[in-house]
């Protein structure tokens, strides 16, 4: 998987409350077991209409917006735990999720999924939304390794968490079973010592 280190980004603005994960993506494409093609559904019943045509005012279809950061109203990603929610966000390009709260399980699914969800507080979202709003190239810089989102209009910036573990893993492009790869040699080590 790709490392995450820094990401310098344009953003797409959600600015909509409560989107849970049958918005991020329809139950009616839960049918596939494997990632692909997701993306092609995200909020699909939000930016296609009945006819499959796509939805003019809605933002991912708006050509003034585009980026990897999906800039979304609080309590994203409430619901269910499909993680097929995460698969869509991944699958369409999105590499973190801006947010002033997540719901947990959408939250450790996109972690797993390669995807950084930022939890910033109410106030730096909506200057945030409001600097978007004025200039949809505003861009924001995201730091893991010092866990800080930096508005580059503004220059404000915000500290996030994360577990160790999942940085550690987002930091080097590990999935799970990678960090135990990584970690072979100090687990035969501690299995010797039993022998």
């Amino acid at each position: 998987m790709n490392k995450f280190q820094t990401l310098t980004s344009t953003c797409v603005p959600l600015p909509m409350e409560n989107v849970d994960t049958d918005q991020i993506i329809p139950a009616r494409f839960l049918k596939a077991t494997t990632r692909e093609g997701f993306g092609d559904n995200l909020f699909a019943d939000r930016r296609y209409d009945k006819e499959g045509k796509p939805v003019a005012d809605f933002v991912l279809n708006n050509p003034l917006y585009k980026g990897e950061v999906l800039v979304a109203g609080k309590n994203f990603g409430s619901g269910s735990s499909r993680e097929h929610a995460a698969w869509a966000i991944a699958g369409y390009g999105f590499r973190v999720v801006v947010s002033s709260f997540f719901a947990d399980i959408f939250r450790n699914n996109a972690l797993n999924n390669f995807v950084l969800p930022v939890i910033v507080s109410d106030k730096f979202l909506s200057e945030l939304f409001a600097d978007i709003d004025k200039d949809p190239n505003t861009t924001v810089t995201v730091d893991l390794e010092k866990q800080t989102i930096v508005n580059n209009v503004s220059g404000k910036s915000e500290t996030f968490e994360i577990s160790a573990y999942k940085k550690n893993c987002l930091l080097n492009g590990y999935d799970d079973i990678d960090f135990l790869l990584s970690n072979k040699d100090k687990i035969e080590a501690w299995e010797k010592q039993w022998v």
